[in-house]
């Protein structure tokens, strides 16, 4: 705890043992004020402005400091000021001392509070930015909740200070002028239970629920307005029409099916959806076949004295295909069929909340999920139209390995070809805007990732940003500007590998007005309901991460959703994702690494444990890499992890588990790991933050009495 908030809690401490030491509090009761009402009285006849200041004063210390006794103040200022006077003067008295407090307990222990609960507290700061004023009206509205707990409270929470005041202005009104209004009559009182009956708590606390039921009002309201244009149909055709047969819409779809509703899933192109076609299986057909190559070329680690492939890169793309090929049954028209789901091939469009069009046939449903995926982003770089370049999308038509591959982008998909490649023979330059390859991870990391690549035969070229294209002769040139200079790269063949944008054009998106965020993904709500509340959205499509395995996450909340949130709605979860770069060696994460630790101002302790001290990395020769282990300050709670390795993605999921169900190092240190493996190193680096935290005081009596028992 740093100097200011010492000496701020000290004169609290002191205050508050003032008031209690010289009892204070003896001059807040009904007796005592009914006692000296004419002599407080006759003083503010005398001087009124001196007292309203005095009692101001007085009246925001108290409820700054959370003291008791603020309800009987209250009384006595309506005993002296009067009903309208008196309600004004301790309206504002009581929100200013409110958000005093409310910035108190921000300044002492909100940052101490976020730290260390901050996994179980992103749901209810995502709440408070988006409906803290609610909440706060709906507490300042119902007396039975202690003001004063409620300004600590929400001191600890994200809500904005200046939302804090106005709210509470507003919301504790009611209250102040029933107080106001019985201190007026103080002669008449003799406990609070004159002031509040049951009856009008129990009227009070219905008042306090208003927020909420007008929230759900305004709620109706919208959705009528949006529905304005489109009546609804009597009866309809499908419970659910899923627009994109993805890794999203095979899941919705799926999940329909299994509850028993009536689906239809429309695909315009191939069932499996990028995922299958031109992303993750043919990239990790790709990659193995590369790294197989690889392991070839390192034939005297293994302790073979020479050996070589002989390999047509043609036959490698075939090979790829197969794979893909084989698991299509998985995804398949007919196995959907035989679930229960009708699929229809043909371009689908959305020409209402309630109809879907494909293939000349209007088909009425009651919900629809649009899972309509993404596509490559090709940025408007001049020149880059007069390349026949290539994106994830079309590059597994090649069937002649690139001489000279120019590989532009340095994010996952960048980096896992740009390796391949390299290994099958193609020279690869790889271009960079930003001073790293994978800018989210750690520098260390990127750094490793690096060398691996440059070792490997790799160009890379970072802080080198694409301005043009142009041909020369036979070849192309790629113009980049690197730190003001111009730099010149000769290519033969370009890949473009900058990400993905999400589908958002072509099926009737923009005719019903579904809005977009900022990073053009289909805005949505925390239960993946876009403006229209009966159009869902998941996948690539909906954001904010672009993994399959997380847009088979958020279908689940879709298709549930869709059909039972009459009953029951489900906020989509992303408390714990992980994702994984199928580099060698692979790169791993979930939670926080040190960057976004650094970025979120989260309080962290690293531990690291060096693949390199590994039994089975050292017997495999890939010792290359390490785990690390970010965690709470002094205690064992997981807030991220990051494990560069081989089978890296695989080894992830022991944190991911953990962090999902709130275990600690602790935990993983007592599992027993199966020896010689690589998941142990999950294991170590648990042992790692244990002997660091070891009570080293303790640990010496014990030695002592280790050696006194020698004796």
């Amino acid at each position: 705890m740093n100097k200011s908030r010492v000496i701020l809690l000290l004169l609290i401490a002191a205050l508050m043992l003032a008031y209690f030491a010289f009892d204070l509090d003896r001059f807040l009761n009904p007796e005592f004020l009914k006692q000296q009402q004419e002599n407080i009285s006759a003083y503010y006849h005398d001087n009124p402005g001196r007292t309203i200041l005095l009692y101001f004063a007085i009246y925001v210390l108290m409820a700054t400091l959370s003291l008791p006794g603020a309800v009987w103040v209250t009384l006595i200022g309506g005993a002296i000021f009067g009903v309208v006077t008196g309600t004004i003067i301790v309206s504002f008295a009581s929100s200013i001392g409110a958000t005093l407090a409310f910035l108190v307990a921000r300044f002492l222990l909100r940052d101490w509070v976020q730290n260390r609960f901050s996994s179980r507290l992103d749901a209810i700061n995502r709440g408070m930015e988006r409906d803290g004023a609610f909440y706060l009206f709906t507490l300042r509205m119902v007396p039975i909740f202690p003001f004063w707990l409620i300004n600590l409270l929400m001191g600890l929470t994200t809500i904005r200070t200046w939302v804090f005041y106005v709210v509470s202005q507003i919301g504790m009104l009611s209250a102040t002028v029933i107080y106001v209004n019985a201190g007026s009559q103080l002669a008449q009182i003799d406990s609070l239970s004159g002031i509040l009956s049951p009856a009008l708590l129990v009227s009070l606390s219905l008042l306090g629920v208003f927020p909420l039921i007008a929230k759900r009002i305004i709620d109706f309201i919208k959705a009528k307005k949006v529905y304005r244009d489109y009546p609804k149909p009597k009866s309809f055709d499908r419970n659910v029409v899923v627009v994109g047969a993805g890794s999203a819409g095979l899941v919705a779809a799926y999940i329909s099916a299994a509850v028993k509703a009536s689906v239809t899933l429309i695909e315009k192109n191939k069932m499996g959806g990028d995922c299958l076609h031109t992303g993750c299986v043919p990239s990790k057909a790709l990659i193995r076949s590369a790294k197989f190559l690889s392991q070839i070329k390192r034939a005297p680690e293994f302790g073979v004295k020479s050996a070589s492939a002989d390999f047509e890169f043609a036959d490698i793309m075939q090979r790829v295909h197969r794979i893909i090929h084989k698991i299509e049954p998985h995804d398949s028209v007919e196995r959907y069929t035989e679930l229960g789901v009708e699929v229809i091939k043909g371009e689908a469009r959305i020409t209402s909340p309630y109809h879907v069009e494909v293939n000349g046939r209007k088909i009425s449903t009651r919900n629809i999920v649009i899972a309509a995926g993404a596509e490559p982003l090709v940025p408007p770089i001049p020149g880059i139209k007069d390349v026949d370049f290539w994106t994830s999308d079309n590059i597994w038509e090649v069937r002649a390995l690139p001489q000279r591959l120019v590989v532009l982008g340095g994010g996952p998909i960048g980096c896992e070809l740009t390796q391949s490649f390299a290994r099958f023979g193609s020279k690869v330059t790889q271009v960079e805007m930003l001073p790293r390859l994978l800018n989210r991870e750690d520098a260390e990391i990127s750094a490793l990732l690096r060398d691996r690549f440059t070792a490997e035969g790799v160009d890379v070229r970072l802080e080198h940003r694409a301005t043009s294209f142009h041909r020369e002769g036979d070849h192309y040139v790629l113009v980049c500007d690197h730190k003001a200079q111009t730099v010149e790269i000769e290519f033969d063949h370009l890949l473009v590998a900058l990400g993905r944008k999400p589908n958002t054009q072509g099926y009737g998106l923009q005719e019903l007005g579904i809005q977009l965020t900022q990073s053009g993904t289909i805005e949505s709500n925390e239960f993946l309901q876009t403006n229209y509340p009966n159009i869902y959205v998941c996948g690539d499509a909906a954001g904010p991460y672009q993994f399959t395995h997380v847009a088979s996450h958020q279908a689940w909340y879709a298709s549930v959703n869709a059909l039972f949130g009459q009953f029951k709605k489900f906020k989509a979860d992303y408390s714990v994702i992980p994702w994984a770069t199928f580099t060698e060696p692979e790169i791993a994460r979930v939670g926080l690494n040190e960057l976004e630790a650094a970025e979120k101002g989260v309080k962290y302790e690293v531990t690291t444990y060096p693949l390199e001290r590994l039994d089975r990395a050292l017997a495999d020769q890939s010792s290359e890499g390490m785990v690390k282990v970010l965690t709470a300050p002094g205690r064992d709670r997981i807030l991220g992890a990051t494990i560069v390795a081989e089978h890296a993605g695989d080894m992830i999921t022991e944190f991911v588990t953990a962090m999902r169900h709130g275990l600690g190092l602790n935990k993983i240190l007592g599992t027993i790991h199966t020896y010689p493996t690589l998941s142990e190193a999950n294991k170590f680096v648990a042992g790692e933050w244990k002997r660091a935290h070891a009570p080293q005081t303790l640990l010496k009596w014990i030695g002592r009495y280790h050696r006194w028992r020698l004796n």
